[in-house]
């Protein structure tokens, strides 16, 4: 076994600890990684933390490592902590991902013009419910995941009006309502995501200098960490530096997840089990 040449692993007995974010896939990306590290020898904690807030406390060590970071959608405090040093970059993900605006299919059959933004501000009607007629309704990310898609919106006197998606499910359980009514729907949204494999959509062709002022450019998706971890657990560091994800394997596992009522852990703790050829490269 690859981890068995590592003598020393865990060089430490405290626990690594791993921040769990709000969505589904950086709960699937961190109990992977995590899985392997248990794998390995090391005790392992999971702390729920919002991805804005997660940057003070693993500045801090409170939190060993964050393991999918969006890089357009990071607060106000990692882009100074990394440039600081108090935060360690271990590299990109590997997921290829996109965001913006997203809208069912059945649309393009009220606004003939999308997905062009100047049919999209004109079909702005088109979009409306009772409460927000006649402009308009576009649903935002959550809260706590911030709101630029709103200030673009807001700053830009578009003529919709904008409300925050409650959580990931419920922003899910919308867009299915939508589908299945075909009533209109637009919403914020992410990829790689299982729903859209599952949803005729597309993608509302928002200005490139209106992506660029607003933080709506797309991402790269990175993992962090204290760096205090590669002193403490030099081998794990080289682990989460190495671990690597595909969109078509986080979007399985999500499915399953997501649709098929299982639990992360186990379904993570199977992937590592089936797939040690994959993960082992990395153990070093």
């Amino acid at each position: 076994m690859p981890c068995g040449a590592i003598a020393a692993v865990p060089e430490s007995s405290e626990p690594i600890v791993l921040a769990l974010h709000e969505w589904t896939g950086q709960q699937v990306t961190t109990h992977l990684a995590g899985t392997i590290l248990a794998t390995m020898g090391y005790s392992v904690r999971y702390i729920t933390a919002g991805a804005y807030t997660a940057a003070i406390p693993l500045a801090h060590g409170e939190l060993s490592a964050s393991l999918e970071l969006w890089s357009n959608n990071l607060g106000e405090h990692y882009s100074r902590l990394l440039a600081a040093g108090e935060i360690e970059r271990l590299g990109d993900l590997g997921l290829d991902p996109k965001e913006g605006w997203m809208y069912p299919l059945h649309m393009q059959l009220r606004c003939l013009g999308l997905p062009a933004w100047r049919a999209f501000i004109d079909c702005a009607s088109e979009f409306a419910t009772p409460e927000t007629w006649p402009k308009g309704r576009f649903v935002d990310y959550p809260a706590e995941w911030g709101q630029r898609a709103s200030t673009l919106i807001n700053e830009e006197e578009l003529p919709f009006a904008t409300t925050p998606g409650g959580s990931e499910g419920a922003m899910l359980a919308e867009l299915r309502s939508a589908v299945a009514r075909r009533s209109p729907l637009v919403m914020m949204f992410w990829a790689p995501h299982w729903v859209l494999s599952k949803v005729e959509h597309g993608w509302v062709e928002i200005p490139e200098a209106l992506r660029t002022r607003y933080g709506l450019e797309q991402p790269t998706i990175f993992k962090a960490a204290w760096p205090g971890l590669r002193q403490r657990w030099p081998a794990a560091h080289r682990l989460l530096t190495a671990f690597r994800l595909d969109n078509d394997t986080q979007q399985r596992l999500v499915d399953r997840i997501d649709n098929g009522s299982e639990r992360v852990a186990d379904v993570t703790g199977q992937w590592v089990a089936e797939h040690r050829q994959v993960w082992s490269a990395w153990v070093h």
